[in-house]
């Protein structure tokens, strides 16, 4: 999962760059490279870093591999942030808020990817940020997205077989549990965008991030420990563990910093609205999971709506 909450994740747009975001952009590079190759970049990073950490699962759990990739992602932003630790009751509330969420998103995502293949698991939780852009919505073309994307899950879950149905081979469908972890991820990272807003409102997107990647590592740390023992201290472990957490939360976040500051935020979210198919990409290239063509089906139809969401939304003024 993206460690960024500078957007809302594609459908609903993004947010001018926070302050303080310079030390995190210089991360990635001068500003000679193009912005959409920064964005292509951050996607592949995120996604690559997932498939790394179901390598992870041979020897620790998902717990162990949430606690290690926000645990380690929480020490660098932290060091490379340094953000202040005055916050009012409010703030702090909103800050504990965003952090659990991060938390029960990551713990629901990397228990998917025992079950499910990373283009379906991203795909499925893409669905939960794509429903809080249109959530205030009341185009009735709007309800025409949610209704594609819908359509979407269900080729994803086996719900609809299309292969099956056409004589080509069905796909099956998901197991129960998988279907759960799936919807508790679309449903994390719903929260995780809203609470996000809110904090980088009051914070900062760096600031907010780092204090609430801190405070998601503290939550998941018990069941981390719990679920893999002393396993999550060795150190191959633990190695993987911050490449993880490089590749997923530090890199990414710093890329989409530094595109962000080049490119219209409407072009930003239509670029990161292509991560599902990212995700398809990287299981078939890194973890060879070959998706049959109703599941690609699916992953287009969540695609197209995230893109049709946005593109049909007026821009903004001002």
């Amino acid at each position: 999962m993206s460690g960024t909450y500078t957007c809302t994740v594609g459908p609903s747009g993004a947010e001018p760059a926070p302050a303080g975001a310079g030390r995190l952009a210089a991360l990635v590079g001068p500003d000679a490279v193009p912005p959409p190759l920064l964005m292509l970049l951050g996607m592949v990073s995120t996604q690559v870093g997932a498939a790394i950490a179901t390598q992870l699962f041979r020897t620790t759990s998902p717990g162990g591999t949430t606690a290690l990739r926000l645990g380690f992602g929480a020490l660098v932003l932290l060091a490379v942030v340094r953000p202040a630790l005055r916050l009012g009751w409010r703030t702090a509330g909103l800050v504990a808020a965003f952090g659990v969420a991060m938390a029960g998103m990551n713990l629901a995502f990397y228990t998917a990817l025992q079950r499910v293949p990373l283009g379906i698991a991203v795909t499925i939780a893409f669905t939960g940020p794509l429903l809080v852009s249109v959530a205030a919505s009341r185009r009735l073309r709007d309800l025409g997205w949610v209704a594609l994307a819908g359509l979407g899950v269900a080729l994803l879950a086996g719900l609809l077989d299309l292969g099956a149905l056409t004589g080509s081979g069905g796909t099956g469908r998901l197991d129960a549990t998988a279907l759960l972890c799936c919807g508790l991820v679309a449903l994390g990272w719903a929260g995780y965008v809203v609470l996000g807003k809110a904090v980088s409102t009051r914070l900062g997107g760096s600031r907010g991030l780092a204090l609430g990647m801190a405070v998601g590592a503290v939550c998941v740390l018990p069941f981390g420990v719990a679920g893999s023992g002393s396993a999550l201290f060795d150190p191959w472990t633990m190695t993987l563990g911050l490449g993880v957490a490089l590749l997923s939360s530090v890199l990414p976040y710093s890329a989409e910093m530094a595109a962000l500051r080049r490119m219209p935020a409407r072009v930003f979210a239509v670029l990161l609205s292509l991560e599902p198919a990212v995700a398809a990409l990287v299981g078939l290239t890194l973890l060879h999971e070959t998706l049959g063509w109703p599941q690609l089906l699916g992953i287009g139809c969540v695609v197209a709506a995230s893109l049709g969401a946005i593109t049909g939304r007026p821009a903004r003024s001002g």
